[in-house]
């Protein structure tokens, strides 16, 4: 399994104006690559391979307007091109239907004026981890790694990120083995909501710690004092490192968080099962900010890789799953029901918890679902019909449904 170690680092004022360059440097060749494809386009030529604006990007270092190339790293724009070619990638197979979800759109330049500025070093380019803890990096230097944890191997690429709140970042892909855990008897089925950020098949209810209402106060300070700067001032740019600065708070907060508890429900339950939410859709309601500042994608997507990593089973269960509305205990599905009704009792005498009962079910759903995959019978067996329902007259019973709801085995 591939993954991403993150490591905050401190480069020197030097370093500093020599990763700008290579930023500036790297957005220079992605844009001229756009826009030879772009005019190519337009003017009815054959579309330029990824070596047609390799051997141009050569050429142009030799010319005066773009000789300024060579004072960095060469891999750094073919990995800028190479960025390029993935977009557009990604484009066609959207318009034909190979990409599944939603919609990609092509290829757009890159701007100087975006406060997150990235490039990327392969092994080819030669970078290397010191002995002292340094990390070098050609045509820039040895650069100060604050290292929270050991690589578990050899990197295959770096990439250097500036954020908008003006930290450094280094990111390493490393290949890492799994690391399954001892087996346990627990499986778990979780609700995701608002009200509760996750309610497990046990009862256990995690509060919703609302990072961004939290910080509400604080960032609505700081956007009133960025709204009185003058555009153009170095007071605006200030400003808008604050606010950044902020907001980088809250999103790192929330994403340790998040992490501490993916890796608590993976460790203490042998299969996880979550409900497939429609997260895009939910962003256009009017709770979306309340959806945003919950990360349910990133939470989810932690569960998944952290299950493949450790051994441990993982599952959606379809998002139009009446989870909420079916009875844990008989299978009645109920109508639709509004989102301040927390609790509510069923027919067959059982009350229920909204949360708790629509964990229980994801969780029933997702052992089904799972057994299916493995094999196990999906059709009821055949048993005789009852006298008075094996014929077809029209006073002969056709369904088995009752007015009550839809019984479900």
């Amino acid at each position: 399994m591939q993954l991403r170690y993150n490591y905050r680092v401190y480069p020197t004022p030097s370093q500093q104006a020599s990763l700008a360059r290579a930023f500036g440097c790297a957005r220079v060749v992605f844009n001229d690559g756009l826009r030879a494809r772009q005019e190519a386009r337009e003017q009815g030529l054959p579309y330029l391979s990824d070596a047609e604006l390799s051997k141009r990007v050569t050429a142009a270092k030799g010319t005066p307007e773009r000789a300024w190339l060579g004072e960095v790293s060469s891999v750094v724009l073919q990995q800028a091109l190479a960025d390029l070619n993935v977009a557009y990638r990604n484009f066609f197979a959207s318009i034909t239907g190979k990409r599944k979800g939603r919609k990609v759109a092509p290829p757009r330049f890159r701007s100087r004026k975006d406060n997150r500025q990235a490039i990327r070093f392969t092994a080819n380019a030669r970078f290397k981890v010191l002995d002292n803890g340094r990390l070098r990096l050609p045509k820039i230097g040895d650069v100060e790694v604050r290292w929270s944890r050991g690589l578990p191997s050899e990197p295959s690429s770096v990439t250097v990120i500036r954020d908008a709140a003006g930290r450094y970042f280094a990111s390493f892909v490393v290949q890492t083995a799994d690391e399954p855990l001892s087996p346990v008897e627990s499986e778990v089925g979780i609700d995701l909501g608002l009200t509760h950020f996750a309610v497990l098949s046990d009862g256990t209810k995690v509060a919703a710690p609302k990072f961004l209402r939290r910080a509400a106060r604080k960032l609505k300070r700081l956007q009133q004092d960025l709204s009185r700067k003058t555009k153009g001032s170095n007071n605006r740019k200030k400003a808008v490192v604050k606010v950044a600065r902020a907001h980088a708070q809250v999103a790192d907060t929330r994403r340790d968080w998040q992490h501490k508890l993916s890796t608590a429900i993976i460790r203490d339950n042998q299969a996880v099962y979550v409900e497939d939410l429609c997260v895009v859709g939910l962003g256009r309601t009017r709770l979306a900010k309340s959806v945003h500042d919950a990360g349910w994608a990133s939470f989810t997507g932690m569960l998944e890789y952290k299950a493949a990593r450790y051994g441990r089973t993982f599952a959606r269960v379809d998002r139009f799953y009446p989870s909420t509305r079916m009875c844990s205990d008989c299978g009645r599905i109920n109508d639709k029901m509004a989102l301040d009704v927390r609790a509510w009792d069923c027919p067959c005498g059982s009350t229920h918890d909204r949360d708790v009962n629509a964990a229980m079910n994801v969780l029933a759903a997702g052992r089904a679902e799972s057994l299916n995959a493995c094999g196990a019978q999906v059709r009821p067996a055949s048993v005789p019909a009852p006298r008075e329902e094996a014929g077809i007259r029209p006073d002969a019973a056709c369904a088995t449904r009752s007015v009550e709801g839809i019984s479900v085995l």
